[in-house]
């Protein structure tokens, strides 16, 4: 089965859709392949609707608002992936996650809203494709408000 054939079941059954690759809001590339490595540019959260979910977590936000706008910012990244590289049958594994919580100074749950791209990762690659090393960091504040910020590498054939 290809992944883009198991992504298609993967989101059907979780009641998402791939959307369109986002954009860049600035100078630089969505994608940068290295050698065997894809490298990604940092994703915002876009809805279907293509606003950015904004807010900070423990303060407008909670975990569970959280960890649904970080699979979003995860969709944007598989999107930017198949748009870049045409194939998300490319993928070897995914080598790294760094997921940005746009929250409140004493709000300690970064890991559980990042969960919400690691556990997307996972569904569409499978647990030991996609699960790799993983940082989950709280900021004081993301481009346009947003709530989470993404990037992620990927081995690549």
């Amino acid at each position: 089965m290809t992944f883009e054939l198991k992504l298609s079941e993967t989101l059907t059954e979780l009641g998402l859709q791939l959307p369109p690759a986002p954009e860049p809001k600035g100078v630089y590339r969505p994608l940068v392949l290295v050698g065997n490595l894809a490298y990604t540019s940092g994703h915002l959260p876009i809805t279907s609707e293509g606003s950015i979910v904004t807010g900070r977590l423990g303060e407008s936000l909670d975990v569970e608002e959280g960890y649904r706008a970080a699979r979003l910012a995860g969709l944007g990244i598989l999107a930017t992936f198949q748009k870049e590289l045409t194939s998300l049958n490319r993928v070897r594994r995914v080598v790294k996650v760094l997921g940005m919580v746009n929250c409140t100074e004493d709000f300690t749950q970064q890991p559980a809203v990042i969960n919400g791209c690691s556990e997307l990762f996972i569904d569409v690659f499978g647990e030991h494709l996609g699960a790799g090393a993983r940082s989950a960091v709280g900021v004081a504040s993301l481009p346009l408000g947003a709530a989470v910020e993404i990037e992620a590498i990927f081995e690549v054939k």
